[in-house]
């Protein structure tokens, strides 16, 4: 029972034994006791009422969760490789079932709120969701995609269907407010008051919607937009104090911009805003749109003239007596500088045993600063991978072994076997694998010089998105189960090859698992030894 029911409960026990001592004496005064009581069974009504609305929409959330959970359980990472659904996921572990822990705390079914406490410290964070919300914009920005296509989940390989209410839109769309990404803020808050005026049920006012949606647009230098919006708010709520004081303020800045035009002597030409259409800012990546293009398969440079350059053979190891008998199947992927794709390198078992060692030690991916040398996390990395040794599992030495027999190169002096599974919208932006000049010291701990070769092995398909891209000469390959590219860091001088800049594009829908082994120059002189030029 309630704290305020008992208190209710003793008040009206001590008033009725209160009033028994002193009523019986007067019939009148007792039919004051009827009325008290005829209030306390109206007051107990409203109670249960109350009670039975809060049982219902527990209910009907534990009977739609069922049917989700049902769908979800049978095929979890089908089910997560459609971005909306992660997203989803993340929300209602973060938010949802937070509001409707709160419905259930005013009952005294403590047996679920000590299991709900207790799960809870396993659920996603602020963070985590704020994290997701970003990753869909991402995918809305690298793919340009609307936002309609995102919220009606209409995406390419989707297993599963899924939409974005207008609670969802609008969750979106405060992500991106708080964040002071207003690009965002106004393409999400247009989206969820769309499909509020195309009547979609929701607690979501269309005055929470126009507050940001207005002030964002204000922010993109859009004043007659912004007015337009917040006259529609105060239509809606006329006592809004803030929207009255910011269409006062805007109304003076137009005046003040009408003033400032009569008064020019001189026709100057100056920028104009389109109402509704507002430019993507830009960020600190200057490859930023050939990146992006290449992830959605445009802008690939791959001439006729080049692609008769590129060969398909059988590769022996330069006469390796483990692949005299099985070669693998080797295909040029790029001609200069030289990538090659690798098929069977490894076999399912091989792909489910890794991946089954990985996974408990899988940690947020870091990047070395270039300033402290620290390993960090970053935005612009998105995965999370884990470092498996020989002695973890005979499959890892087994490996380890194949690739050296592949590449002619010693993994003696290699970096551990590196595991990683990109999450929703997982990426890793433009980077070099190799250390640059300007770091020196980013190996120096390991003592074997600089990463001359990656050997990356595919462990998943992607249904969509996930390609490893080469923006500085517009190559991209996609991922393909069991196969694996490799490609040299350095020229045979040891200078670095600038042109192996690469980046892993977001995945767009499915999960994407990857190994690579970094090969570096020690104990390598000899089996890969120096040109006549810096650049052979």
């Amino acid at each position: 029972m309630k704290p305020w029911l008992q208190l209710v409960f003793f008040t009206c026990i001590f008033l009725i034994w209160h009033t028994e001592a002193e009523f019986f004496t007067s019939i009148g005064q007792m039919t004051d006791l009827i009325y008290a009581e005829k209030d306390l069974v109206q007051s107990l009504k409203e109670y249960i009422r109350a009670e039975e609305n809060k049982l219902s929409q527990i209910k009907s959330w534990a009977e739609k969760m069922d049917a989700l959970t049902s769908k979800s359980a049978s095929d979890p990472e089908g089910y997560l490789a459609h971005p909306v659904n992660a997203y989803k996921l993340v929300k209602r572990l973060n938010t949802d079932w937070l509001e409707l822990e709160n419905l259930v705390l005013q009952d005294t079914t403590n047996g679920f709120i000590a299991n709900l406490t207790i799960q809870r410290q396993f659920f996603p964070t602020e963070e985590d969701e704020t994290g997701a919300a970003k990753a869909l914009m991402r995918l809305q920005d690298t793919y340009k995609l609307d936002p309609e296509t995102l919220s009606r989940g209409n995406l390419p390989g989707t297993k599963y269907r899924s939409y974005l209410t207008v609670g969802d839109c609008f969750g979106m769309g405060k992500t991106a407010y708080n964040d002071g990404d207003y690009y965002h803020t106004v393409l999400w808050m247009e989206q969820a008051l769309k499909q509020h005026d195309e009547g979609e049920d929701t607690t979501v006012s269309k005055v929470e919607i126009l507050d940001y949606l207005s002030y964002a647009v204000f922010q993109f230098g859009d004043l007659h937009r912004a007015m337009e919006l917040t006259r529609r708010l105060i239509s809606l709520d006329s006592t809004h104090e803030r929207a009255g004081s910011n269409l006062r303020y805007f109304e003076k800045l137009l005046e003040k911009e009408r003033e400032e035009k009569s008064n020019k002597t001189m026709t100057t030409t100056e920028p104009v805003v389109q109402s509704g259409a507002y430019e993507r800012p830009l960020d600190y990546l200057p490859e930023r749109d050939i990146y992006e293009a290449l992830c959605r398969g445009e802008g690939v440079k791959m001439t006729p003239r080049r692609q008769k350059r590129l060969f398909c053979r059988y590769h022996d190891g330069n006469r390796n007596p483990h692949l005299l008998i099985a070669p693998f199947k080797e295909e040029d992927e790029w001609d200069s500088p030289h990538i090659v794709r690798y098929y069977d390198v490894m076999s399912d078992e091989e792909i489910e045993k890794i991946k089954q060692l990985a996974k408990p030690r899988l940690a947020r991916a870091t990047v070395r600063d270039p300033k402290t040398g620290v390993l960090t996390v970053a935005s612009y990395r998105v995965s999370k991978s884990s470092w498996l040794e020989e002695d973890d599992d005979p499959v890892v030495a087994k490996v380890n072994q194949r690739m050296q027999q592949i590449t002619g190169l010693t993994v003696k002096t290699a970096e551990l076997l590196q595991v990683a599974n990109y999450g929703m919208g997982g990426q890793y932006e433009p980077h070099f694998d190799f250390s640059r000049k300007d770091e020196p010291d980013a190996f120096k701990r390991l003592g074997t010089g600089n990463r001359v070769a990656t050997f990356l092995n595919y462990m998943s398909d992607v249904e969509a998105g996930g390609a490893t891209v080469f923006p500085d000469f517009g190559a991209a390959i996609w991922p393909k189960k069991g196969t694996a590219v490799f490609w040299y860091n350095l020229f045979r001088s040891g200078e670095g090859d600038y042109r192996t800049r690469h980046a892993a594009c977001p995945v767009l829908v499915g999960c994407k698992w990857v190994s690579n082994k970094w090969f570096h120059e020690r104990g390598n002189e000899f089996l890969r030894p120096c040109g006549r030029t810096e650049v052979d």
